[in-house]
């Protein structure tokens, strides 16, 4: 007659030694032979009277450890293609937004002036000449409105006088 707690009790010895064999590690080695363990309690059901206990047993180790290699495995791969993708990842854009809403609120309180001729050499990428024909003043006026707003904005932002005021990055 089969009794499932002795049988498997006696069975413990010899699915440690696999278990241990396929992983060579102690604790993997345990995790692997409770899985074991627990599976065939789970289909008990499906053990045939008469059969081999230990093969059954030792067929559910290999097709847990099996399962779990291939778990690794994906686990793996996937982990590979994250570091490949971490590398080619863009950095949170809430520095950059934050930045950039100082630096809009600070150009929209400088004085007309220096704000139209920021815009349009800056922004809209117009030469002097064309900046100061629009604006219907002459270039060393648009010159002088554009060195005054930069300076303002700089200070605005907290930059240093070394670094750009303004740049448009398309």
């Amino acid at each position: 007659m089969f009794n499932l707690r002795s049988d498997l009790s006696d069975q413990l010895r010899n699915l440690r030694r696999y278990a241990l064999a396929l992983v060579r590690n102690r604790d993997e080695a345990e995790d692997l032979v409770q899985e074991t363990l627990m599976r065939a309690i789970a289909g008990a059901g499906g053990f045939r009277a008469g059969a081999d206990l230990r093969r059954w047993l030792f067929g559910i180790l290999h097709h847990v450890h099996a399962s779990s290699a291939r778990r690794y495995q994906v686990r793996a791969r996937a982990a590979a293609m994250l570091e490949d993708y971490a590398d080619e990842a863009v950095p949170a854009p809430q520095p950059d937004q934050i930045e950039l809403q100082r630096t809009m609120e600070a150009l929209y309180a400088l004085p007309e002036e220096q704000r139209q001729a920021l815009v349009l050499v800056a922004l809209e990428g117009l030469t002097y000449q064309e900046a100061a024909d629009m604006l219907h003043i002459p270039v060393g006026t648009l010159m002088s409105r554009l060195a005054r707003g930069r300076e303002a904005l700089r200070t605005a932002t907290g930059r240093s006088s070394g670094s750009p005021a303004l740049r448009v990055v398309r």
